[in-house]
């Protein structure tokens, strides 16, 4: 292996677990909530599917999109993670409203999809720079998926240690990362 492909896998992987640390941020949030082991295990995998198709995506419409649209998908995907956040703040001190977002069916999807859509952004500009692509596509979806199930496993075992205040705890950490990736 030659020192020019060495360090493009090791800038590679440093891009991958950038990108998944905001899995990792959200996951640590969403973890706070009681959810098993077992659907711990299958929201990695379809993180980690999202942090393959979004960046797959973007590799294959960068060469036909401009750069405009990579502001519009950070956007998004902050957006949608201060409405998380804003909804688990607001159950917190409400008891008898229902949650909002799920861990399941569409609920699942626009939570894999909001701590994926940078990954799309991303995904364009690699596919201008001629990146590998199944490097790059494999790289980001292990990354995401072994993140988010580190941040949902601690988040779990801090809201033992919590108890009522984990699901706030949890609810800024989405709206503060949420703004961060909106105004940041």
């Amino acid at each position: 292996m030659t020192t020019h492909a060495l360090g493009e896998i090791v800038s590679l992987l440093f891009m991958a677990i950038a990108l998944g640390m905001d899995a990792f941020s959200v996951s640590l949030g969403m973890g706070m909530q009681h959810i098993r082991l077992k659907r711990i295990a299958f929201i990695g995998i379809i993180i980690g599917l999202f942090h393959v198709m979004m960046p797959f995506f973007g590799i294959v419409l960068g060469q036909a999109i401009s750069g405009k649209i990579g502001d519009l998908t950070s956007l998004v995907g902050g957006l949608l993670l201060v409405g998380i956040g804003t909804q688990m703040l607001l159950s917190a001190f409400n008891h008898e409203s229902r949650q909002v977002i799920q861990t399941t069916g569409i609920g699942l999807f626009i939570f894999a999809l909001g701590v994926s859509i940078d990954s799309f952004s991303v995904g364009l500009s690699l596919g201008l720079s001629g990146a590998k692509t199944a490097l790059v596509l494999l790289l980001f979806g292990a990354a995401s998926m072994v993140l988010t199930w580190m941040g949902m496993i601690l988040g779990r075992k801090v809201h033992r240690l919590l108890g009522v205040y984990s699901e706030i705890l949890g609810g800024s950490i989405l709206c503060a990362f949420g703004l961060f990736i909106i105004f940041g």
